[in-house]
């Protein structure tokens, strides 16, 4: 056996257009509109709860009933909070998008491909190779294949 068939993770970068500055504020923006929603459905949620325990109870504002109510609100706050974090972060990664100049290059993420080693090959070489994007299209293929 004279080479060997391994798999690599292959780093995607793209570079900063107009058209790829809007899809990004697209899908950012999406993701924000979409935890808006999860929020607004978490509220309403607590709410028809708490109804539901307080039509049931026959002691609406005894300690039993209130302890229920504040288990579903403290569950609610927590989950809100996790939520709340979540906007923060893409909220961010909104402002970097902002900040970005034309003609940058960022990071993608990473694919995996397959590649043949045979004796001889530099094996750190192999393993650092690069696709970048412009606008979806491979412009560049970057490294040792």
């Amino acid at each position: 056996m004279s080479n060997l068939m391994l798999k690599r993770a292959v780093t995607v970068k793209a570079i900063v257009t107009p058209r790829w500055k809007e899809e990004a504020n697209q899908q950012l923006q999406n993701q924000i509109n979409q935890l808006d929603g999860q929020l607004q459905q978490l509220e309403m949620q607590a709410q028809r709860m708490i109804a539901e325990i307080q039509r049931q109870s026959s002691q609406p504002g005894s300690p039993q009933t209130l302890q229920q109510v504040d288990n579903i609100q403290i569950q609610v706050n927590q989950k809100k909070s996790e939520l709340l974090e979540q906007k923060n972060r893409v909220l961010q990664q909104l402002q970097q998008v902002q900040m970005l100049e034309m003609e940058q290059e960022v990071n993608q993420g990473q694919i995996e491909s397959f590649f043949t080693l045979e004796k001889g090959d530099n094996l750190v070489q192999k393993m650092q190779v690069e696709i970048l994007i412009r606008d979806g299209m491979v412009e560049d293929i970057r490294g040792t294949l």
